[in-house]
Formats: structure tokens, sequence, C-alpha cells
């Protein structure tokens, strides 16, 4: 049957390998808004960081130079939407999608100016596959194990460590206390402003970090708008997630899963304009539907005087 050729085993390292940005950009947007910060910026810190890796690459000739530096864009970027919502008050919202604006001008632009080329640059040296000795010889695993981007060993880590730290220790205790009753917590002796901070700056460096490994990993190049909408779609599992780690994990997965199995309808008697938005519909169905039912921090999106 034609669907067991969609639906095979294939399709499970694919779905991992494709959740990597979106799960990366996702935790980061949960560490933001628990702290109670909107992050509708995220596409624009992704970007910034693919973009930036692929300049450490081009200017080192590493790619993990290039990770580096995709991380310092997505800070960078983060670090101003921190300092614009916090310490000005800015709309929240408005700053965020003036955020991703402001990256597919800036990228776009310095595409021309680095490489001479309209819409795309050099390619660099990406970011090798690595396997692990012993491990990617368990059955059924082993392909967990085998031929895997370093990125995404990183994002697993990512994922347990942050859930830990937000639900098992005092730090977390502390962050979901500032984004449910900021006021109250800072009466207690917590320092809000710079829970916010951190939590702000290290969702723009896991951003960041999600482009890197859209241009070091999945491709040797940056493409302008690359990113095509991975970080609203981190945004959403975020929300579908609940703003919990580990359920953005699982959103992230679905979304991937959407985009892999678009991988393979490639050559079915589908439209192709049905194939390419079956992610985004995806996305937005889940907004709609999963937005009704979760909780948000008490006080997201709110600056207490």
């Amino acid at each position: 049957m034609e669907i067991f050729n969609v639906l095979n085993f294939d399709l499970i390292p694919l779905t991992l390998r494709l959740a990597v940005p979106i799960a990366l950009a996702a935790i980061g947007g949960t560490l933001s808004e628990r702290s109670g910060i909107i992050n509708i910026g995220l596409e624009g810190m992704m970007l910034t960081g693919a973009f930036g890796a692929v300049y450490g690459s081009f200017l080192t000739g590493s790619p993990w130079f290039g990770v580096i530096f995709a991380c310092l864009a997505g800070l960078i970027i983060g670090s101003i939407h921190a300092v614009l919502t916090i310490k000005y008050k800015a709309n929240q919202v408005v700053t965020g999608v003036g955020i991703n604006i402001l990256a597919m001008g800036f990228t776009t632009t310095m595409i021309k100016v680095i490489w001479g080329k309209e819409g795309m640059s050099g390619e660099v040296n990406n970011l090798s596959d690595v396997s692990i000795p012993i491990l990617k010889e368990i059955p059924l695993i082993d392909w967990l194990f085998t031929d895997q981007s370093p990125l995404t060993y990183f994002m697993l880590i990512v994922v347990i460590l942050s859930w830990y730290i937000l639900f098992k220790t005092n730090i977390g205790l502390n962050l979901r206390a500032i984004g449910d009753h900021p006021r109250a917590a800072r009466i207690s002796g917590i320092n809000v402003t710079k829970y916010r901070y951190t939590c702000v700056m290290l969702s723009g460096l896991l951003a960041g970090l999600g482009g890197a490994f859209l241009s070091l990993v999945q491709n040797s190049l940056f493409v302008q708008n690359m990113t095509a909408g991975r970080g609203y779609m981190a945004l959403a599992a975020n929300i579908f997630g609940g703003w919990n780690p580990l359920g953005s994990f699982v959103a992230s997965l679905i979304f991937s899963f959407a985009q892999a199995i678009r991988f393979n309808m490639i050559g079915y008697n589908i439209p192709d304009q049905f194939i390419q938005s079956l992610p985004y519909i995806l996305t937005l169905a889940v907004l709609v539907g999963a937005g009704r039912k979760t909780r948000a921090p008490e006080a997201l999106g709110e600056i207490d005087e």
C-alpha cells in the first residue's frame, strides 16, 4: 500500500534531525516566556544565528567557530530584545516583530556585502556527523548513535537539563514564580530583572544555535530567509508544549514529522502546494487548538513597575 511507502522507519531519524532547530528555539522561548517576556523574535534570532554560523566558518575555515559565531549572534539579538522590553518596557510583541524584520534585512544585505551574491552565500565547511562507538551497535536504537550531528546530542542534553532545572531546582522554582507573580517574587528577595535578562539572552543563544544547525548541518551555506518560519513553529511548539521543555520537544517532533512526511510524499499524485504547506497548516491548527487549552505564565507580557 502506498501509505506504507510514506510512513516508514526512515521517518524516525529524519524527524529527529528536522526537530533539532525547532526544539532548540522552542526551549529558548520556554525560558524567555517563563520569565514573563514574550519572544516572537525567535525567527529573527534563528535567522541571524544561521548567518553568523556561515560567516564564522567562512572567516576561520572551522565550522565549530561558526557554531560559536551563531551563539554570539543569537545572544546579541536576544540582548537587544531584553534591553528594549525589560529596561525600556517596549511592547514585547512589537519588539519581537521588529527583530524578525531587522534580521531579514540585515542578513540579506550582508550576503551582498560579503559574498557579492543575491540570495545566498558561498559554500563553507559544514559540521560533520559523528557516530558513537559501542552504542551504535545496539539493536533498534543504533540509528540514534550513528551519523548524527553533534548538535542533535546537544539538543537532547538541553531538553533534559532545562526540564530538570525548571522543575527540580530552586532556580526553576524562582523562575516559575517570576512568570506568575513577579511582584511577589521581588518582595521575597528574588532578583527578577537578573532572571529575565538571563532567560531572554539564553533564548537568543539557543535560537541562534538552532540556526547554525540549518546552515552548517542541513546545508553548507546561508540562503535568504532559510529559517522559513521555523522560529514561529518553535513559538507554537512552546505553547503546545505548555511552556515545558519536554512538552516543547514533543511538539517539535510533531512539527518535524509533518516536514518529514512532506519529503516522502514527493512523487505522489498530490499537489506540491499542499505538500509544501503541510507543516504550516499543522502549526496554525496547533496554535488555534492548543492555545485555548494550555495555561500560560500568568504575568506573561507584563512588566511590573
